[in-house]
Order: structure tokens, then sequence, then C-alpha cells
């Protein structure tokens, strides 16, 4: 057991209980800016996420608050997409031998990308009116909702990071979902992309479950004790805090 690593799951366990922002990205950059291999990083941290998320998509499942249409047509779009991803960084360093580059550069437009969402859904999400998009019925939307999944798979395949933040924000935008349904179709989802991409990544070697097994056995008391706290810190700091972390975590990478 890695003591260093169990206390890292704990802080980001903490930190994603008392924010609500994802720990994919947060978890990533630190695993990349302490020294592990990109690919190692992206692939132990779906891995990682894939189990945390079974929890969670166990307990929406039973309060009946998963859109299962919803998650079928994401689904659709994003597995397929989200292994090709995989596929196309396991040909880059095949022919290539730029793997890392890749991953490093992507990673840090996306943290970016995820740190602007974060904003919006803290400020903006009350102010969001409903639009011509949300009063479609979800069948009309269908091929819609099948590419959302393609272009989002696509960026979680070969970063890990948006299965829970991007996501959530498309839904909240195209999708009239209440809060409730909005988590738990978010979680169901990100549940079956990252387990498709964690398996595609456990293939090709890039998954360390040593540091899966660590990372978890700090993280699920960190996310507890963190979720117990977040009715007493104010939301809106916190999740402003964590967004330019990201942003900066984002620039580093770039």
């Amino acid at each position: 057991m890695s003591i260093g690593i169990v206390l890292m799951g704990l802080f980001i366990g903490f930190m994603v209980g008392l924010t609500g922002v994802g720990g994919a990205a947060l978890l990533t950059p630190i695993l990349i800016l302490l020294g592990f291999s990109p690919a190692i990083a992206v692939g132990t941290d779906l891995i990682y996420n894939s189990i945390t998320k079974l929890f969670g998509s166990f307990q929406h499942w039973r309060q009946k608050t998963i859109n299962l249409t919803l998650v079928k047509y994401l689904a659709i779009g994003s597995i397929p997409s989200a292994i090709c991803a995989v596929g196309v960084l396991h040909l880059f360093d095949s022919f290539f031998h730029n793997q890392e580059v890749v991953i490093k550069h992507a990673l840090g437009y996306v943290l970016i990308l995820v740190a602007l969402t974060t904003l919006i859904k803290t400020f903006a999400k009350n102010k969001l009116k409903e639009n011509h998009f949300q009063k479609k019925p979800l069948h009309e939307k269908r091929t819609l909702t099948i590419l959302i999944g393609v272009s989002l798979g696509f960026i979680v395949g070969l970063t890990s990071i948006g299965s829970g933040s991007l996501f959530a924000l498309a839904m909240l935008y195209l999708f009239r979902l209440t809060p409730s349904e909005l988590v738990g179709t978010d979680i169901a989802h990100a549940f079956l992309l990252v387990t498709a991409a964690g398996f595609m990544h456990a293939g090709i070697g890039n998954v360390d479950y040593f540091l899966v097994l660590n990372l978890l056995m700090g993280s699920i008391p960190g996310v507890l004790i963190g979720s117990s706290l977040s009715s007493k810190f104010p939301a809106k700091p916190l999740r402003t805090i964590m967004a330019i972390m990201i942003f900066i975590s984002g620039l580093k990478l770039i």
C-alpha cells in the first residue's frame, strides 16, 4: 500500500464529495504531473471511475431517477466512439511513437473546456431558459443525441475526462430533466462509457491496478466525508476554486 496515493485519493474523493466536481478532471492531471505516463493515467482513471460510478448508478436505479432511453441513445454514439479513440491512440503509438504528447495536449484543452463548463453550470444553471430543443420529445432528438454521444465519447476515450461534466452540460441545455434525473442519467451513462473505454485501455496495458486499489482506499472515505460536510460550505466559491485549479492544470499540460 502506498500511503501517498491513498492520501491523494482521500483528497480527490473529499473534494468531489464537497463540490460535486468530477474526479477525473482532478485525478488524471495530478497523476501526470506526479510523473505517471499519460496513457497509464488515463486508463487507470477510467477503471477507477467505472468502479465508483457503479455504486452511484445502482443507487439512482433504485431511486428510479435514470432516463433509460436517453442513456441508450447517448451510449449508442459514445461507446463505439470512445473505443475508436483508444484505437486511434494505439495506432498513433505504433506508427508515430508520440502517444503521450497527443494525450497531454488533448488533456490540456479538455481540462480548460471542463473548467469553463464547471463555471457555466455553477453560475448560469438557474438562468438557463427553456429552449426549443428541450420542448421537443426525445424520439425527435434521437439523431442529435447519438451525435452528441459520438463527439463527447471520443473525448472521454482519449482523455478519460468529460464523462460527467461535458455530458451533464449537454443534457442540461438540450433535454427536459428534473435535477435528480439529470444526475442519475449522467452517472448511469458515464458508468457504461468509462467501463467500455477502461476495458479497451486495460486490453492494451494502460491500467495500473495497484494504483486503482490505493486510490479507491482513499477516495471512498473521502467522498463520504466531503458529502457529509458539503451542506456546511458555500458551493459556488468552492466550485469556482476547483474550476480555476482545473484550468491551471490544463494550461500546464499544453
